[in-house]
């Protein structure tokens, strides 16, 4: 067991690939409190800050009920330590493996889980990491709270080339394998995900391997969920839209759309369908990722891959100056290769 100064630790909670998470009682005041360290000995540059920048973030959402507090961030060796309140509850995802949720408490923490979400939006902030196991509930006092923003960021929006997150929830754009921009909306695919495992138990692609995963959010259209009304099926397969301008844009929609189908529950005990996202007004001004002008040449570099395809070897050569959007064009087949499991090699030169 460690031997962290000012704290008694109680116990190991928790251990991911970075980190290790235990109870404590702090000395000062007696108070229960979580410890989450570095795993490493020796952790790298970017783990330090990527500790501090959670820190920094957690603290801009302090006033948020819905999201853990954090006390303090302190050196500890060669590496560093970071106090959270104890908040008495279970992950979303031990519960599930315990008991069974009613439609009515599915819908309640549904709707807290959007609210919650919408006030993290508010201060510019994307979690990045939504899954059940990043949500901690309290069916006594019926509290929610978000917890781990290790990958979470201040930017309303940007480019990612890597992949990061919990692969089963990320977003196609949060595979670094799309030619988009990543914004707020990638929360909201995994929040999608996040009711998709609430409502059915299970996600919406369930098989083991990364790369397979990483195939199915990209081009996979994933099975309507069964065994719910028709109505709930509904919003959550948009919230699973492949193009974020596909899903719902704000999160009041969502949860105007969520409250609608407990309403309906709660006064005639069934749902019927109704159109959807009718106040789905985002709060952001956003330019279109859609690539426009280039319809010809995509659909001669889509029909040079069928060719290839069917046995042939081609190089093709894209000319023109600089600042045409070559680069942009190639890009945006990329996601049309990956549909048929191909790869794509591409290059520059004067």
């Amino acid at each position: 067991m460690l031997n962290i100064p000012k704290y008694q630790i109680i116990k190991k909670i928790n251990e991911s690939a970075h980190s290790l998470i235990y109870r404590a009682i702090r000395d000062k005041d007696n108070q229960h409190v979580v410890l989450k360290i570095l795993k490493a000995d020796y952790p790298t540059p970017e783990k330090l800050r990527s500790y501090r920048q959670e820190y920094e973030i957690l603290c801009k959402l302090a006033k948020l009920n819905g999201v853990i507090k954090v006390y303090s961030i302190e050196k500890y060796q060669n590496t560093l330590v970071m106090c959270f309140e104890y908040f008495r509850g279970k992950t979303i995802n031990e519960w599930l493996s315990e008991r069974i949720f009613t439609l009515e408490e599915q819908l309640t923490i549904a709707i807290h889980l959007t609210e919650i979400l919408g006030q993290i939006h508010k201060q510019n902030i994307i979690h990045k990491n939504i899954n059940p196991s990043n949500i901690i509930f309290n069916p006594s006092t019926g509290k929610l709270k978000f917890i781990d923003f290790s990958i979470s960021t201040q930017l309303s929006r940007q480019h990612l080339n890597v992949l990061e997150g919990t692969v089963a929830y990320i977003s196609p754009e949060q595979t670094g394998r799309m030619n988009c921009a990543l914004d707020y909306r990638t929360d909201f695919y995994s929040l999608g995900v996040t009711f998709y495992e609430l409502f059915t138990k299970k996600v919406p692609f369930e098989t083991k391997d990364a790369m397979e995963l990483v195939h199915c959010h990209l081009a996979k259209q994933p099975i309507s969920p069964a065994d719910i009304p028709p109505a709930i099926s509904d919003i959550i397969m948009k919230l699973l839209e492949k193009t974020a301008e596909q899903r719902y844009q704000s999160t009041w929609g969502i949860k105007a759309d969520l409250e609608k189908c407990l309403n309906q529950w709660k006064m005639h005990g069934t749902i019927k369908t109704f159109p959807l996202a009718h106040f789905d007004i985002s709060e952001h001004f956003k330019m279109s990722q859609k690539f426009y002008g280039r319809t010809e040449e995509i659909d001669k570099l889509l029909t040079a891959f069928e060719r290839v395809t069917k046995g042939k070897a081609e190089i093709m050569l894209i000319t023109g100056n600089s600042g045409m959007g070559k680069s942009l064009l190639v890009k945006e087949i990329y996601p049309m290769f990956r549909e048929k499991k191909g790869y794509c090699i591409s290059g520059k030169f004067d």
